[in-house]
């Protein structure tokens, strides 16, 4: 059977193309987001290009649908060789006293507990894998601190310390987990966060997956 990924936040951006990059080299990827016709629009790209995908249209803010992605995965592959914990917001800029605790709360819910969640429930099965590997998705605004990202970049900071604290406890097995910092990358999050950027002058998404694949999936 060939290798098999879960990519979160696959329906558009990075997520997209590191979840065609994949399928485009024979592993069969299992894509998640909250948005289906971008999940078609993956599973149409995948296809045209010969490669195998299941869709799964979950939001990863109800935590709870989560906690049962792991059993699913095992009954169908028995094991999962690739996590890509990309799925993220920026939930706005703003002065830090005038951040919403609400929208505090679900930036954390998404940027940061859904990760722990797939970790819990994913962990069996990227042990199961001869060479499991992980990568969560960072931002340099986990150390550069500037106005109006408390909320962002304290969730990064978060991540970081959640991915990272998971990759030391898993050092002496096969499984390797990871950080990875896209970096400017013309993506709609970006253009949300600059919008009088010019994207042409950024890298594309699908340059940045193809970093992340080269750098931490291969």
């Amino acid at each position: 059977m060939s290798r098999v990924a879960l990519v979160t936040g696959a329906s558009r951006g990075i997520g997209f193309e590191c979840a065609l990059q994949l399928a485009k080299a024979g592993v069969h990827v299992v894509a998640l987001a909250r948005t289906k016709a971008g999940l078609e629009q993956l599973d149409d790209a995948i296809h045209a290009a010969g490669g195998m995908c299941t869709l799964l249209p979950y939001d990863l803010l109800k935590g709870d649908l989560i906690e049962g992605l792991g059993p699913v995965l095992f009954d169908k592959f028995g094991r999962l060789d690739i996590l890509v914990g990309n799925a993220g917001m920026l939930g706005g800029l703003q002065p830090t006293a005038q951040v919403d605790p609400s929208l505090w709360d679900r930036v954390f819910a998404l940027n940061v507990t859904a990760n722990l969640r797939l970790i819990r429930t994913c962990d069996p099965l990227l042990r199961a894998s001869d060479s499991g590997r992980a990568v969560f998705v960072t931002s340099g605004k986990a150390h550069n601190y500037t106005s109006f990202w408390a909320a962002y970049s304290a969730s990064k900071a978060a991540l970081e310390a959640l991915a990272l604290t998971y990759a030391d406890e898993v050092k002496h097995t096969p499984l390797k987990v990871n950080v990875f910092n896209p970096g400017k990358t013309a993506t709609a999050m970006r253009a949300q966060a600059f919008p009088g950027e010019d994207p042409k002058t950024l890298p594309s998404a699908a340059d940045t997956a193809a970093r992340l694949i080269a750098e931490h999936l291969s």
